[in-house]
């Protein structure tokens, strides 16, 4: 391993661990100062009796293993971001035009993509730059649009922590992919430099197996597919990316544990 690469696996490895204790520090800090207020997130369970009937503790971790869940993917979201701008051009939304004979073109493809007639692929929308025509001018949010900064590689990428999308957002997802994907090669008159992805912080299969979610494969090619190491080696700009990430992150879990415990004193001193 060269300097480079070492000192980039340092970096990333300062962005994980700060990230992970900053959220463990925030996550217990929110929680315990909720203790007394009725609107607070855990003690909002008290208000479900049918949660209530299944006793304190049953209602304690189920509201906790939900904000878990949800804050810790948050949490992951952000991370990400810290990392790849070490190497990338970060930004969270495409502005430009679209010209209608793109959007007519993406809704044929989604509901051809829907009815099965058409099995997704990357060809599907080469050309969409040169169609042109009645013009407007749009703006999408994105959760992560990479610049590369030294081949110019650009990255417009939706990421699903755990990946879990229903059909509705499967295709409102890809078209707003595909919406994007067109603005950016219209400004930069080029299809060559643009890449479309989809994308999860970790794989639901388990590390390693093929990602088989039909809902997402109805309207994704696997040349789009970004699961989980390919995601985490590309953020990172390193084939050891998602080695690195895990690594550091699972060295540093001990802070969320330790939080973890400090709630659950505060809701089940008695346990």
């Amino acid at each position: 391993m060269n300097t480079t690469e070492t000192d980039k696996e340092e970096v990333i490895r300062t962005v994980v661990s700060a990230c992970v204790e900053c959220y463990a520090s925030g996550f217990s800090d929110r929680h315990i100062s909720e203790r007394d207020d009725s609107d607070g997130t855990i003690n909002m369970k008290i208000h479900n009796v049918f949660i209530a009937a299944l006793g304190p503790e049953i209602q304690y971790y189920s509201a906790l293993a939900r904000s878990l869940d949800s804050s810790l993917g948050n949490m992951l979201e952000k991370m990400a971001i810290k990392i790849a701008s070490l190497n990338y051009e970060v930004s969270q939304h495409v502005e430009g035009i679209l010209y209608k004979q793109q959007t007519d073109k993406i809704a044929e493809l989604l509901e051809r993509y829907k009815r099965h007639d058409l099995k997704p692929s990357v060809d599907d929308y080469t050309g969409l730059s040169k169609m042109t025509g009645e013009a407007i001018k749009k703006r999408h949010e994105s959760d992560y649009y990479l610049k590369d900064k030294e081949t110019g590689m650009r990255y417009l990428i939706e990421l699903k922590i755990g990946g879990d999308l229903d059909n509705k957002k499967a295709r409102s997802e890809k078209e707003a992919l595909l919406e994007q994907y067109c603005i950016l090669t219209n400004s930069l008159g080029s299809e060559e430099q643009v890449k479309i992805l989809f994308a999860t912080a970790y794989n639901r299969y388990g590390e390693g197996h093929p990602w088989t979610q039909g809902r997402v494969r109805q309207f994704f090619a696997e040349e789009e597919l970004c699961i989980s190491r390919d995601f985490w080696n590309l953020v990172c700009k390193s084939e050891n990316g998602y080695d690195i990430v895990i690594d550091e992150y699972r060295k540093n879990a001990h802070f969320i544990n330790e939080a973890l415990e400090q709630i659950k004193k505060t809701y089940l001193p008695s346990v």
